[in-house]
């Protein structure tokens, strides 16, 4: 199982390529100090634009698979509450219309934007510069665009571009939310569809899923602890937030402790922002909230709060690319030597008319010959696989037939 740092990374040593599984170090300071994510950012990030220019360029297309953090989550499970205050924007809510497509979000702290975050939706081929007031809205209308207007889901993807001081540097993949039933508009196979995008997300062991859970409901009956039971049985690959946990705190540390769902890499209760409540308001209510609440004091600080959150998913996702990165260097050099032995097959390249001519003349004079042994001649050993099938085969040999016959005719006549 990979192992994580709970409390707030601010060093990492630089990768060795020659080993596949060394991983980045990561020394810790007190997880509620702000920004969310400060030192390792910076260090991450390279990794992570590789990564990401990665998958810019669809190399997933090629069978070469990346390290990814994938969101899941049941309808009302509060995913966007969860992915909201990393990003410190505001997302769609309600009716799952944000969710109709797969979101990549990808988050890179930029001290040029304290002030205003520089938003950007890419999708279609096209980048869109989009503020913060109107991003809710944008994403509806990309979405629409995308998937069509209605309920319907699509598996293109929408990226949103947060550049943001403060912010940590990830980029994770939000999945359609999990719908058991269809409602009016959607499609009667629409757990199907999601099942299927889901599954493919989930399924490479370079995924990491963050499963998002609600307090209020027992973990064994989510849906999507479900799903990433059966692709990540030992749950190493497993990370599980639980929201509203203000909303139902009677026995919450007894199920985070306890494990039923074998939740690998452990579990972060977090409080959901409430109404127009700032980032930074509920950030405070949330620390006191751990800190002051009789139940929810008693769980382990290392598993409550966004930041504690943010930390460790940077902490898991600096460890996965770095274990991951040597073996797809591996896979592009061999997808290359391989498409270049196969270019190499391929006639070369013709630069000028006379070439283009004379390559012309000497294809056409190959048809011509190959035109006469098969026409003229009956041969086909060209061909040996159509010998017995062919149909000019068949009448070159009823010709022959029919000419031994007139010339046996001829010689009796003589006689």
């Amino acid at each position: 199982m990979m192992e994580t740092s709970s409390t707030k990374p601010s060093n990492v040593q630089k990768m060795d390529d020659s080993s596949s599984s060394e991983s980045l170090a990561i020394d810790v300071v007190a997880p509620c100090s702000p920004p969310i994510v400060a030192s390792v950012n910076d260090r991450i990030r390279p990794l992570l634009d590789c990564v990401d220019r990665l998958r810019h360029l669809n190399i997933m297309q090629e069978g070469i698979q990346l390290p990814t953090i994938v969101v899941v989550g049941d309808q009302s499970s509060g995913k966007s509450s969860v992915l909201e205050p990393l990003a410190g924007i505001s997302l769609p809510k309600g009716q799952g219309i944000c969710t109709r497509v797969s979101l990549i979000m990808r988050l890179q702290n930029d001290p040029q934007f304290s002030t205003a975050p520089h938003l950007c939706l890419e999708y279609n081929g096209k980048s869109v510069d989009v503020d913060e007031v109107s991003v809710a809205e944008a994403i509806i209308l990309a979405t629409d665009e995308i998937a069509g207007h209605g309920k319907g889901i699509s598996n293109k993807l929408l990226t949103l571009v947060v550049k943001k001081n403060g912010v940590p540097n990830l980029t994770m993949v939000d999945l359609p939310v999990i719908t058991r039933v269809p409602v009016q508009g959607q499609p009667d196979d629409i757990y199907e569809q999601i099942s299927d995008i889901i599954k493919m997300y989930i399924s490479p062991r370079e995924s990491i899923i963050l499963n998002v859970l609600s307090a209020t409901v027992d973990f064994p009956t989510c849906e999507s602890i479900r799903m990433s039971q059966k692709v990540d049985k030992t749950g190493e690959r497993t990370l599980a937030v639980v929201t509203k946990a203000d909303k139902a705190p009677e026995g919450l540390l007894e199920k985070v402790t306890a494990d039923e769902v074998n939740i690998g890499l452990g579990y972060i209760c977090v409080r959901n922002r409430i109404g127009k409540e700032s980032y930074e308001a509920a950030r405070k209510t949330e620390a006191g909230l751990f800190e002051n609440h009789p139940l929810l004091s008693k769980i382990d600080k290392s598993m409550v709060g966004i930041p504690v959150l943010a930390q460790k998913l940077v902490s898991i996702q600096a460890t996965i690319i770095s274990k991951s990165l040597p073996d797809i260097e591996r896979k592009i050099n061999d997808k290359l030597a391989m498409n270049l032995a196969e270019l190499n097959r391929l006639p070369q390249h013709l630069s000028s008319m006379a070439e283009a001519l004379t390559t012309f003349m000497r294809i056409l004079s190959s048809f011509k010959d190959s035109l006469k042994k098969i026409l003229l001649r009956g041969e086909f050993d060209e061909y040996p696989e159509e010998r017995e099938t062919h149909c000019t085969t068949r009448l070159v040999e009823m010709l022959h037939q029919f000419s031994d016959e007139l010339h046996v005719k001829n010689f009796d006549g003589r006689d």
